[in-house]
């Protein structure tokens, strides 16, 4: 009877390198899935936006992500200035500049 656990021994112990690999398979099956849905896509995304800011140039229209459209009146190193209005001016960091508008929001109407 010991002769043959020491026979199941050998056998069981090189079934425990593919119980091991069995065991990490779904932790990386969990980071290929969070690197394709969350991870990629937020990189792409980052760079883009940094090609943006990269691109700016005085008389873009742009759109903050406060919300304000404006056109670039000057830009420096880490601000811009943005021309809201007829003579009225914001500093917004570019970094808060979130894209180029499509087209300058419709003008107010005048009471």
């Amino acid at each position: 009877m010991i002769d043959t656990a020491y026979a199941m021994a050998p056998s069981g112990a090189e079934g425990g390198d593919v119980n091991t690999l069995m065991g990490f398979l779904p932790m990386i099956l969990i980071f290929a899935v969070f690197y394709l849905l969350l991870i990629r896509p937020q990189q792409k995304k980052m760079k883009d936006h940094r090609a943006l800011l990269d691109g700016l140039k005085k008389g873009d229209t742009v759109i903050t992500q406060g919300g304000l459209y404006g056109k670039i009146v000057s830009i420096q190193e880490q601000v811009v200035t943005l021309e809201i209005a007829e003579k009225v001016r914001v500093r917004v960091t570019r970094a808060s500049v979130s894209g180029l508008a499509s087209s300058p929001p419709p003008p107010e109407p005048n009471p």
